[in-house]
């Protein structure tokens, strides 16, 4: 009876607290927040992709407008720098898994070096085009869209440099890599969506 009596409150005393978390995805939380958030940023550019192609199919306005030209080739150039980022970021998150410190640090760093070469060429693309987001509608949607990428190769550039001095400090390890996951998904989703945006805006 006396045993009875002090295993009720021994078991009572295990209780104590609350409950553990309940996960109900598989998924881990930065990866499944960093995919949310790509989500959402698909429907923005979903929505000024929406007025160009209003502008173009719908009301059948000349694109670009008379008078003025769009730099294909330089931005082409542009495109494959890019591109090129994506793979030198691949070579990052496969080396940090297999252990190669080194081939995390060089593809980080080249990563950055590229994201920056094309947001550079960009802005020096905006300075020299000869026309202004306020000229016409053609231009202002141009603008929105090349600038909305822009922003985002930005926050891109700013994660991409987080990682970089963390893999510099030793941060990462075969075991623990998320934090050169997840930028990556990200630089991965801009590479991808810049592809969509010159073949729509400077190729068709």
């Amino acid at each position: 009876m006396e045993a009875a009596g002090v295993a009720h409150p021994a078991a009572h005393e295990e209780q104590h607290g609350p409950p553990p978390a309940n996960r109900s995805s598989r998924v881990e939380p930065q990866l499944l927040g960093m995919l949310l958030f790509i989500i959402s940023e698909v429907m923005i550019f979903g929505a000024f992709f929406t007025a160009y192609f209003f502008i173009r199919v719908s009301s059948g306005d000349p694109w670009p407008a008379p008078g003025t030209t769009l730099p294909v080739a330089v931005a082409g150039v542009n495109t494959a720098v890019l591109w090129s980022s994506s793979l030198t970021m691949h070579w990052a998150q496969t080396s940090i898994k297999r252990g190669n410190r080194f081939g995390l640090k060089a593809g980080i760093l080249t990563t950055f070096l590229l994201g920056f070469t094309f947001l550079f060429v960009q802005i020096n693309e905006y300075a020299n085009i000869g026309f202004a987001p306020q000229d016409h509608a053609q231009q202002t949607i141009f603008y929105s869209l090349t600038g909305l990428h822009g922003c985002h190769v930005f926050i891109g550039l700013l994660l991409l440099l987080f990682v970089t001095i963390r893999s510099f400090r030793g941060h990462y390890s075969p075991e623990e890599h998320r934090g050169v996951e997840v930028p990556g998904i990200y630089w991965h989703f801009v590479d991808v969506m810049w592809l969509i945006v010159y073949s729509t805006v400077y190729i068709l």
